[in-house]
């Protein structure tokens, strides 16, 4: 596990250390912890603070908080205001400028390249970051036949990656998925998945989010009666490449140095047909930082 973490985040040590460490800032008489994402003449600094994003400009010792406010459906970009009359020494142009971490990250670079020619742009537009989970569960297979509508057990291994930073409510996920027969149901699968996530609802300690699947490799195998029709094979086999959409549930709970997974999974699916039972496929994991 460390020598997977050392691969990961080598290339983006020196940054972690130097750039992006938490301090804590007074602005307007309250004391924040702030992220440094850009620093040069004009420093950018941000964090979320009560589920919100909050971006600050420090030109010396003078620190601004950068606002947009709404009046009724109308957002007054107090920012843009704020960022003319602090770069009024190199006009930069801020009628595009958007109150996003990525788009004030190219503002403030361009700002500090024009006041010092000696400036070395210091932010990274991609941190990657990815986690390793193993899981175990019961599932109905509401996209096969399955007459009884029996359950059977499913294991699996997901590799989820994501960007904390620019797109933190976002994750691409790799899963496999095998389930396995039972006695009264005579069905297992080994299946590859491409996922996306979107996480609904985020915080440090629990994320709620809509897993979808994008795309499938499905491979099956199914023992039959054949004592009705001897010349039937008892086993029938096959795999199937499909792109399903297919929706669920899921949840990431903060428990030690990782979380604990649950998901409600193939609850609803787009473009493939189920076999009309009420979908119960339930899962639960943990899985780790890489």
């Amino acid at each position: 596990m460390k020598t997977l973490k050392t691969i990961t985040y080598l290339c983006f040590l020196f940054f972690s250390c130097t750039l992006f460490a938490q301090e804590n800032y007074s602005v307007n008489g309250e004391t924040y912890s702030l992220k440094t994402e850009v620093s040069g003449t004009l420093t950018l600094l941000w964090n979320t603070i009560d589920k919100e994003y909050r971006y600050f400009a420090k030109k010396g010792d003078v620190i601004t908080e950068l606002k947009n406010t709404a009046v009724g459906r109308k957002f007054q970009e107090e920012y843009k205001e704020s960022l003319v009359v602090l770069t009024n020494d190199a006009p930069v142009a801020v009628t595009r400028v958007k109150l996003t971490l990525v788009s004030l990250r190219t503002f403030f670079n361009e700002y500090n390249k024009k006041v010092d020619p000696s400036y070395v742009v210091n932010s990274e537009s991609i941190a990657l970051q990815t986690r390793l989970g193993i899981f175990g569960g019961v599932s109905n297979h509401i996209f096969t036949s399955n007459p009884e509508n029996e359950l059977t057990p499913v294991v699996g291994i997901e590799f989820e990656v994501f960007d904390e930073k620019m797109l933190p409510s976002h994750a691409i996920v790799f899963q496999f998925r095998q389930s396995f027969k039972s006695d009264e149901f005579r069905y297992s699968s080994t299946q590859f998945a491409l996922n996306y996530r979107f996480k609904f609802i985020k915080s440090e300690a629990v994320s709620v989010y809509v897993n979808t699947k994008l795309i499938t490799y499905t491979y099956s195998e199914r023992e039959i009666d054949t004592t009705l029709n001897p010349t039937l094979s008892s086993k029938l086999s096959g795999g199937a490449l499909q792109a399903p959409i297919i929706f669920g549930l899921g949840a990431d709970i903060k428990l030690g140095n990782g979380f604990v997974m649950l998901g409600y999974n193939d609850a609803l699916g787009l473009t493939i047909d189920d076999n009309g039972e009420f979908p119960l496929d339930f899962t639960l994991g943990y899985k780790l930082n890489l």
